[in-house]
């Protein structure tokens, strides 16, 4: 397995991995062309943000997103971590657990001393993933407008 940051050419690939993850989100849609959209603005973004990609035999398996955003708590730079995900095929591998790393290593190049992530409260095997990473469930609950 090789964990990589994605290059353009990965983003069919890409696409269809975060089909498989708003597949089972209930608060997503699959949207080839959106997704594929917000892939693009994420590379050409600049140096805070991030994709990475799991590969295993020349093949994309996995990706996981880092975006840094300014946190009021901190006082400095936070990483959204969104979009963890590999291909059913390739689950219970250590995949995702390889791409958080290197997501771990990009955030703290950075300076950065919080990551937070969202995950689907009915996603039970996720839940459980997280929490086998040293991940802790906060107090804070998601809201979101659509405007």
């Amino acid at each position: 397995m090789t964990i990589r940051i994605a290059a353009h050419d990965d983003l069919e690939v890409l696409v269809k991995l975060l089909g498989v993850l708003f597949a089972i989100e209930a608060d997503f849609i699959p949207d080839t062309e959106r997704q594929q959209a917000g892939l693009q603005r994420i590379m050409e973004s600049g140096p805070g943000k991030v994709i990475y990609v799991a590969e295993v035999a020349s093949a994309v398996v996995g990706m996981c997103v880092a975006q840094e955003t300014l946190s009021t708590a901190e006082g400095r730079e936070a990483v959204w971590i969104e979009d963890v995900v590999v291909s059913p095929a390739f689950r219970r591998r250590g995949i995702a657990h390889a791409l958080l790393r290197s997501i771990e290593e990009w955030a703290h190049d950075r300076g950065v001393n919080r990551l937070q992530l969202l995950a689907d409260r009915d996603n039970a095997p996720a839940l459980l993933f997280y929490s086998a990473e040293e991940w802790n469930c906060t107090q804070l609950i998601c809201l979101r407008k659509r405007i």
